[in-house]
């Protein structure tokens, strides 16, 4: 990979950690930039993008179907001489860049997918003189585009408001006799050359490309994008509601800045990837290991949603976004009618629901799955749950995995609550099952094997029994929780999977071994690539790319292994935990209760702000307690709060809102 890599200047002379600037491409043109929101995704420069839900090939050759992209466009200036020439993804404004300058001009090519308007990709053209020459100036634009798809039965339609249109189907179902999703889509024609005349001082020139899966929809989001290019606000509408996203959302340390960086690459890739707020009736078909922008038929998991999506990245949208959450919740719950049948198919119990509603219906569904997946040994006179494939891949059909048996109990016990909750009567079966399920447990090396028969020393893909302490919260003393990290650190796959190291982090900062911590959570940077921080799921450069579960787990190593947030039934806790070169974490945009708080933790020192508590619903009122004080802090609407550096947690107030 040849070129500089660089950072664009912030005002104060500092360099901007949200802007990824470089003066040449990666030779690799899978680790170029994103753009995406949460129904359309693509790689810049790339001539396919895919579509929110559309997959094509029948069961075991599903994939996501490439649809042909209009915006595959690269910009140049035949002839021309020492030319500037840099590329940058601002993530601020979810923009990629392409800047051509010269003495005398500056070419801009900008891409986007727009975020509030979910349909509408675009990209623009801006010449700007900055010397008067009297020269007209043109530049090229290079496409390999062709709207043909191996994916898709495509049909030209009657060109609509100077757009080209095509649609079709796509050509295989997933099941047999099951649907075939429909692809509309309509795109301004891109021409071979754009030329600034020799009395004008600047131009641009927009181009819009719209998808939708109905003739009415795609028309529709057309003209509104067309509307908007006429007024003059299509980019800057997209801007403001990325703008309106990292004001409700964001991670900023005073620390290295290669961290810094990270973190905002981060959240801009998982970002990208969320349902739209405001937007109740947007279908969200989930998030996949290298989102939209990838999953083709051969890679990246062909864009299949696996337990990445609720493990890694769930917690990080949750604690921003509940809404979001819940999107990927009811996402589940849709799916569940297919997971039934998967079961019943693999011999597991039919499941008996007790009522309709979704969420319920998804609980249950899982209680029940366990409880049949549990068989009784007299001997040991506990449940066991046989012939699984733990997180750890390199060992499957094992017995009592204990990964799998704690998510077991948890998940049952989670059902039990939620019956109660509902006065609902709880079935014995499950408090049964979840009290006399088998968790591994040596006794006399005070660790948790990762299944029957394990021997220390046996080589591990990645974190398993370490996820028992977090994300599971399963109970064990801090000896336990030391014991298993060191049992199984040294055992773990150096190039395995990005997530792993974070979660060895989480752990460590969770005992205050700061170095310890540091350390795991290094190793995480040798799956960030340069220029723009895609991630790799392998160091080596191998497995899915700009791979979202490795972000998901590196940024819950900061949201809750610096900050030391657990959720529970009743509280927010926390307890910092920051390594020495971290001098002040600034996390804006917690929801708790229907409340935004924003945390500002130093080594000395607490800070916390309610910045917004809405009336409609109205928000819970909050108190923060410390926990060995047990002193409480009222919680109100634009106050904030502080105290030296303690764990304590965040609760309702037991007094009434005034």
């Amino acid at each position: 990979m040849k070129g500089k890599f660089g950072l664009v200047k912030m005002t104060d002379g500092k360099e901007d950690p949200a802007v990824f600037t470089t003066t040449c491409l990666p030779s690799d043109q899978r680790l170029l930039a994103t753009v995406t929101n949460a129904y359309l995704g693509t790689r810049v420069y790339r001539d396919i993008l895919h579509v929110n839900g559309v997959y094509n090939g029948a069961v075991g050759d599903t994939h996501r179907a490439d649809v042909p992209s209009p915006l595959s466009v690269r910009m140049t200036v035949p002839g021309a001489d020492s030319l500037a020439e840099t590329f940058s993804l601002n993530t601020q404004t979810g923009t990629f860049s392409h800047v051509l300058q010269s003495t005398s001009y500056t070419a801009t090519h900008q891409i986007y997918a727009h975020h509030s308007l979910v349909h509408l990709m675009a990209f623009s053209i801006t010449i700007r003189r900055s010397a008067h020459t009297g020269q007209p100036i043109t530049v090229e634009l290079r496409t390999p585009f062709v709207p043909k798809s191996q994916d898709l039965d495509l049909y030209q339609g009657l060109d609509f408001q100077g757009a080209h249109y095509v649609y079709g189907t796509t050509l295989v179902p997933e099941v047999e006799g099951g649907p075939r999703p429909t692809v509309h889509m309509l795109w301004t024609p891109v021409p071979q050359a754009l030329t600034l005349c020799g009395e004008e001082w600047e131009q641009s020139w927009e181009f819009l490309t719209a998808v939708a899966e109905s003739e009415e929809e795609v028309k529709r989001s057309y003209s509104e994008g067309l509307a908007l290019i006429a007024s003059g606000s299509l980019y800057s509408s997209h801007t403001r509601a990325w703008d309106a996203l990292w004001r409700g959302c964001c991670i900023d340390l005073d620390g290295p800045l290669p961290l810094r960086q990270a973190l905002y690459g981060c959240l801009y890739y998982l970002l990208s990837a969320i349902p739209p707020r405001d937007n109740p009736g947007f279908l969200f078909h989930g998030i996949s290991p290298g989102g939209l922008s990838n999953g083709t038929r051969g890679e990246d998991y062909w864009g299949h949603v696996f337990w990445d999506q609720d493990t890694w990245v769930f917690p990080n949208i949750l604690l921003f976004y509940p809404e979001a959450a819940r999107a990927i919740l009811e996402y589940r719950i849709r799916m569940l009618e297919g997971a039934l049948r998967n079961a019943e198919e693999q011999g597991y119990k039919d499941q008996k629901l007790f009522r309709e509603d979704g969420g319920w219906k998804l609980v249950v569904a899982v209680a029940q799955y366990w409880c049949s997946r549990m068989v009784w040994s007299e001997e040991e006179q506990c449940y066991h749950i046989r012939g699984v494939m733990p997180p750890d891949e390199y060992h499957y059909q094992v017995d009592n995995s204990a990964y799998t048996n704690a998510l077991a109990r948890r998940s049952l016990r989670f059902a039990a609550d939620i019956a109660q909750d509902l006065l609902i009567p709880v079935p014995e079966e499950w408090v049964e099952c979840a009290n006399k399920v088998k968790v591994p447990f040596d006794m006399e090396k005070k660790y948790h094997p990762e299944y029957d028969g394990y021997s220390p020393g046996e080589r591990v893909k990645q974190a398993d029994v370490v996820l028992l302490g977090f994300p599971l919260m399963h109970p064990m003393s801090p000896e336990v929780r030391r014991n298993d990290l060191e049992t199984y650190e040294p055992v773990t796959e150096l190039n395995g999977p990005a997530m792993t190291w974070s979660m060895f982090a989480v752990g460590w900062l969770e005992l205050k071994e700061m170095q310890r911590a540091q350390s795991q959570l290094n190793k995480c940077f040798s799956n960030i690539t340069e220029p723009f921080k895609i991630w790799v799921e392998n160091s080596d450069g191998s497995g899915a790319v700009n791979f979202l579960t490795g972000m998901g787990g590196f940024l819950q190593a900061v949201l809750f292994g610096y900050t030391g947030f657990r959720i529970t039934k009743t509280s927010l806790l926390f307890n910092p935990s920051c390594p020495d070169d971290v001098h002040k974490l600034k996390v804006t945009g917690v929801s708790y209760l229907g409340n935004k708080l924003k945390f500002t933790i130093t080594k000395e020192e607490i800070r916390i702000k309610v910045t917004e508590s809405p009336l409609d619903p109205p928000a819970l009122p909050l108190e923060a307690v410390l926990e060995e004080s047990g002193q409480r802090f009222p919680l109100g609407e634009g106050q904030s709060i502080s105290f030296p550096t303690a764990a304590g947690w965040i609760q309702r107030s037991p007094t009434k809102a005034h």
